[in-house]
């Protein structure tokens, strides 16, 4: 089970260090030894500003919801786990949902199996769980697999609820729809 989830996450998944997860703006840096770093205020002099994230920008239109791309190339929505909300990043690179432990910890959500993963920025140490409810735009879902890390800043939402849906992206507006 551990070698799953370990080989479910992909180096980038929890690469996101040190940001509040439900800050106005994430930005992404490069410090002078090259190593990204995440934070909630802008970049110092001594490192490379990479991106900043922010609030998402959304509407449901007829039981679809619009996604507007920011202009770092990414796209966010909101969401409730567990009916407290929080801002995910879509990240149709990682497999699955990933949430910073703190927040999990807010959102009643209990560990299940202690894990480590292998990151871009090394080691980082989790624990598997359940998503009792998780809702977006139109949508609710139950009983979704996540990881809960220490080292997490951003929520990220994954290909295991992503792959549920019909997404279709074109002129930065990403669009998520039922199935047909």
């Amino acid at each position: 089970m551990r070698k799953i989830i370990v080989a479910m996450l992909s180096a980038g998944v929890l690469a996101l260090t040190s940001a509040g997860a439900w800050a106005a703006a994430v930005y992404k840096c490069k410090n002078r030894q090259g190593k990204l770093i995440y934070q909630e205020s802008p970049c110092k002099q001594d490192a490379e500003a990479v991106s900043k994230w922010g609030k998402a920008e959304m509407q449901q239109l007829d039981g679809m919801l619009v996604l507007q791309q920011r202009g770092n190339g990414h796209y966010f929505l909101e969401a409730t786990v567990n009916d407290k909300a929080l801002t995910l990043l879509v990240d149709t690179g990682a497999s699955g949902i990933a949430l910073p432990m703190s927040f999990a910890q807010s959102a009643k959500i209990k560990c299940r199996n202690k894990i480590y993963m292998q990151t871009a920025n090394g080691v980082a140490e989790g624990c598997t769980t359940i998503i009792s409810k998780l809702t977006f735009g139109p949508f609710t879902l139950a009983d979704v697999p996540a990881v809960a890390s220490k080292n997490l800043g951003q929520p990220l939402l994954g290909m295991n609820v992503l792959q549920q849906f019909k997404v279709e992206q074109n002129d930065g507006e990403m669009r998520i729809s039922t199935r047909d």
